[in-house]
């Protein structure tokens, strides 16, 4: 495959890649020698997955630069999954509203 489609593809989607990889290639083979990790980087940390795989599979050690790129895709998976609550946290997204037709229930314990 060529490096630059697999690139925009990671960047696309990295779980569209991990699926293409796990089912037309033997990619996942030597990173990972079972089932478990992978199933878990794709549903956890689809990046970190991909570097990791693509490190192994480039020099057999994650050393030098692609110790960057892990560290990277570490980065980015842990930003994905924790931005969204971050900001509500923050109070930057606007709070909630009842349904219309729904009952909302006070602090003090009346129904409004």
């Amino acid at each position: 495959m060529p490096c630059c489609l697999i690139l925009m593809l990671a960047i696309i989607g990295p779980r569209f890649v991990i699926v293409m990889l796990a089912l037309f290639s033997n990619y996942f083979y030597l990173p990972y020698s079972g089932l478990l990790v992978p199933v878990l980087g794709f549903f956890f940390m689809p990046f970190t997955t991909l570097a990791y795989a693509w490190s192994i599979n480039t020099t057999g050690e994650v050393a030098d630069l692609r110790m960057i790129v892990v560290v990277i895709a570490v980065l980015i998976d842990l930003g994905v999954v924790g931005g969204g609550a971050d900001r509500r946290r923050r109070g930057q997204f606007p709070p909630r509203r009842p349904q219309s037709g729904g009952r909302v229930l006070e602090a003090d314990g009346s129904v409004e």
